[in-house]
């Protein structure tokens, strides 16, 4: 048996999607039919889903117009012409009706056995702003009169279903970070701080979760005024909405293909890492036929549930639950990208998604442990100042991944954790590591740690003395540059988005050099009792930005860079191995066996020999095909897109 669900808990996974009913779409409340809710429920139940996320809309929760007399100055709210009620749901100016409904809706859900996470300020739906008619053309981010009501409307919505047991979190809202035009990084964390700490005083008992979307870590790089870090502080659960077809960076390739289908792993893990804070991938699709079809979303959709729960992301929330074609009301008569997302059919048949998520399900109620133990870590990835965060973020954990190298993601303005390997890729900007950072860092590698660093234009102090080389010219490239690699000639990497930088060498290792003047283009060198690694461009924003640069015929094998880097630092892991499409996480056990999860990013089988450590021994096998080939060696057979679970334990 699953153990109880909770977002906080590590290891933890939760299996569900968005509701809206089937029949109505974001007019479920005023159109209210709690048989068809309830049909709904439990066909979702069916199927294994476990959470559902539900949105109780603003205007219809808070239908208040404004009566106004001379010079149009506010004479009082009301429900249409009708005085607000003198009790204080009335006076939020909240519907007792639809608190009622809202109240059944919570019945229904706890009968089925589900759980719901309710995000409090619906304003943002599928393309379309929705307020009460009082606070129309106000924004909802700043305007002081918005932000009254949406307190009022959060206080009265927690207090009225605190008592639900079906309820697990609450939730700031749907994308509220698309509601309206937050100036300021200030103002974002105001409008934030105000409705998370309204929840808190109504209701401590219960986390309060992000809702928020396309957030940033840098200053300086990406103007965002909707930071990780601001969110972390003022809420409980972070939340990413992980789509291929809207996420920036992430339509460069299929969605089957390597690099798609760690997306919502890298940001998921991105969100978590910066903001220390749990982070569950809260809606998560494929976007419909136009974008892939049923069966390619079913392997998006095995593929991600196996490596968001490797890496302890909580949750998997499909976006959503119906199909929408039948519906004629806005948003739905404006996008067609809206009406073809669900897991069920109109009809009322269930997708291939469904069937994996099900499948899925199943395995997890099967597994002899109640909570994943956390996947071991090598290293850290700290971006910095200036970058795309988000691009270097992605290429690097995609790099990771094919090099067997699990990190940890920082921003270099947080403190540093204790790590045997450091890596700072695509550095950009005069300013992108502050002196005292780097001073540090600098430290880190005398007494024994692992530096590595890529060049955008990025200027460090002590570069020559630490790197083992003097640069002597600095230049726009002029043509086309690519790297040789010194072990295998007949590796050439592509070089781009970095400067054309000519150096001297003065104790380097070259690991690679320029194809055009032989200048060293990879290197390490050896400082104080550490190594520091530099290549010479910002190939993980520029492989972010390449189609096609991670897998397939045009690929180039840039992963044996953070290949070497993995080997520089001696390794605690049990099991190795060389595939680049397929990640492996092990997870330790206290004075217990490793679990192993092995993910096939790729539509190809992969039949995958693993060295085991001397004294390990395969354990038992919980999913897929995994057997003993050789003394010290394990077969592991991966049918596309599908994964491995077993356990090795030492003998």
């Amino acid at each position: 048996m699953r153990p109880p669900l909770s977002l906080e808990t590590p290891g933890t996974f939760g299996l569900g999607c968005n509701y809206w009913a089937s029949h109505a779409g974001t007019r479920m409340w005023s159109d209210w039919r709690p048989e068809v809710v309830a049909d709904d429920l439990a066909k979702l139940a069916a199927h294994g889903i476990e959470w559902l996320r539900i949105f109780p809309l603003w205007p219809d929760f808070q239908p208040i117009t404004r009566l106004r007399g001379g010079a149009g100055e506010t004479v009082e709210y009301r429900f249409g012409d009708q005085p607000l009620p003198e009790d204080a749901i009335g006076q939020a100016g909240v519907s007792a009706e639809m608190l009622q409904r809202l109240t059944t809706f919570c019945t229904l859900a706890e009968k089925a056995g589900l759980k719901l996470i309710i995000g409090l300020v619906t304003g943002w739906m599928s393309g379309r702003l929705f307020t009460p008619p009082a606070l129309e053309g106000l924004d909802p981010i700043t305007d002081a009169t918005s932000l009254k009501w949406q307190i009022k409307l959060v206080r009265a919505l927690v207090s009225h279903t605190r008592d639900q047991r079906a309820v697990v979190a609450w939730d700031l809202g749907n994308e509220c970070n698309c509601m309206g035009r937050a100036p300021t990084r200030d103002a974002a964390f105001l409008w934030t701080a105000a409705v998370a700490q309204t929840i808190r005083a109504t209701d401590p008992s219960r986390p309060v979760v992000s809702g928020m979307h396309s957030l940033t870590a840098s200053v300086g790089g990406i103007s965002n005024p909707w930071f990780i870090d601001d969110q972390a502080d003022l809420t409980d659960i972070l939340t990413t909405h992980p789509y291929p077809y809207w996420t920036r960076h992430t339509r460069a390739d299929a969605v089957t293909g390597l690099r798609t289908t760690l997306h919502a792993t890298a940001e998921t893990r991105f969100y978590a890492d910066v903001g220390g804070k749990p982070c569950i991938a809260e809606e998560i699709g494929t976007m419909g036929p136009m974008v892939a079809g049923d069966q390619e979303s079913a392997s998006f959709a095995r593929v991600n549930l196996f490596s968001l729960w490797a890496n302890d992301c909580r949750a998997f929330l499909w976006w959503c639950a119906h199909d929408q074609t039948h519906l004629e009301h806005a948003p739905y008569d404006w996008n067609g990208v809206e009406l073809e997302l669900g897991l069920l059919r109109v009809d009322g048949t269930a997708k291939p998604v469904l069937t994996e998520m099900k499948q899925f399900a199943d395995l997890l109620r099967t597994l002899p442990f109640e909570h994943l133990p956390r996947r071991a870590i090598e290293g850290v990835c700290l971006l910095t100042h200036n970058q795309d965060d988000w691009a270097a973020a992605y290429g690097s954990f995609v790099l990771a991944k094919q090099a067997h190298l699990e990190f940890e993601f920082r921003h270099i303005q947080q403190p540093l954790p204790d790590s045997r390997l450091y890596l700072l890729p695509s550095l950009k900007g005069p300013n992108c590591v502050p002196r005292r950072k780097w001073l540090e860092l600098l430290a880190r590698v005398r007494e024994g740690a692992s530096l590595y660093l890529s060049l955008e234009d990025g200027i460090l102090p002590h570069f020559n003395e630490i790197a083992g080389v003097e640069l002597l010219s600095r230049a726009q490239p002029r043509e086309a540059l690519a790297a040789v690699w010194r072990a295998d000639p007949d590796i050439r990497l592509a070089l781009a988005g970095g400067d054309d930088l000519c150096f001297r060498e003065d104790g380097a290792e070259v690991l690679a050099r320029r194809a055009d003047n032989q200048n060293p283009a990879f290197w390490k060198h050896r400082y104080g009792q550490g190594l520091v690694f530099v290549m010479v461009a910002p190939i993980e924003v520029q492989l972010t930005l390449r189609p096609g640069a991670f897998d397939g015929e045009a690929a180039q094998p840039f992963w044996r860079i953070y290949r070497e880097l993995a080997k520089s630092r001696p390794s605690n892991r049990w099991l190795t191995t060389d595939e680049p499409t397929v990640a492996v996480t092990e997870h330790e056990q206290k004075d217990g066996p490793r679990v192993v999860i092995a993910i096939n990013h790729s539509g190809v089988a992969r039949t995958v020999s693993a060295v085991v450590c001397l004294q390990v021994r395969l354990q038992q096998v919980h999913h897929g095909k995994v057997d003993r080939a050789a003394p010290g060696v394990i077969e592991i057979s991966l049918p596309p897109h599908d994964a491995a679970v077993f356990t090795i334990a030492r003998t």
